[in-house]
């Protein structure tokens, strides 16, 4: 049988399995993400402004790339939704505070995860029908241009999800205050550069500011799983 000292310990327990694999999670998420943003400076990735000649020969001359990131896609598509789904419970186990907030990150990370299934899904078709072509099809543009479109999009889910957590995590008492600070710049940039989502398609500059407000996630994810492990 056991005793009262036991059955208080197991919820600590579970809770603090729980903590570390939100923060596992959003560790590995952030470590995957980079290495694909690496994959792409090596290759040389264009910008959406790019001519169509080049973007058929670099999906045609970088085939082997494409297939190396639609795996970590593959992969850190699941870490993202544990972790913000794991999170929302990990908020409401430490009393509630910041749920809504969690709620709004939980919602948010599951469109990021469905806009970013599209991104890849037109990424591998360029790259499949790029070999046998010999000159750019309206359709081999076309599919450029809706891959650019929805990864302009993702850029303001991003931002929503990214301040949902920040202030979730803040919230609740997982993060310090400097951790939130970071969380809504991050955010904030993202969903600026959202603004522009259209320009952005069509090869703005604009896309660095987003690209700032990632890196800013990315940098928070890393700080606040770790803490969240530690905990």
């Amino acid at each position: 049988m056991r005793t009262p000292k036991d059955a208080a310990t197991t919820p600590a327990r579970s809770g603090s399995i729980r903590g570390r694999l939100v923060g596992a999670a959003a560790i590995a998420f952030a470590v995957l993400v980079v290495i694909e943003n690496v994959l792409f400076a090596v290759t040389s990735a264009l910008p959406y402004g790019a001519p169509i000649e080049e973007v058929l020969a670099y999906y045609a001359a970088n085939r082997g790339a494409v297939a190396i990131v639609s795996a970590l896609v593959a992969l850190y598509l699941p870490l993202l939704l544990v972790f913000v789904t794991g999170l929302h419970g990990l908020v409401e186990r430490r009393g509630g505070a910041g749920a809504d907030w969690s709620r709004l990150a939980l919602a948010a990370g599951a469109t990021l995860s469905a806009i970013f299934v599209l991104v890849n899904v037109l990424q591998i078709g360029l790259a499949v029908s790029a070999g046998g072509l010999a000159e750019p099809t309206s359709a081999f543009e076309l599919v450029w241009q809706i891959h650019a479109a929805a990864f302009a999009m993702a850029l303001p889910t991003m931002g929503t999800t990214c301040i949902g957590a920040a202030l979730a995590t803040h919230a609740s008492g997982l993060t310090p205050a400097w951790q939130r600070v970071l969380g809504l710049v991050g955010g904030s940039l993202l969903l600026a550069a959202g603004l522009g989502s259209l320009a952005i398609a069509e090869g703005s500059a604009l896309l660095f500011v987003g690209l700032l407000g990632f890196a800013a996630w990315l940098v928070w994810l890393l700080a606040a799983g770790v803490r969240i492990v530690r905990l």
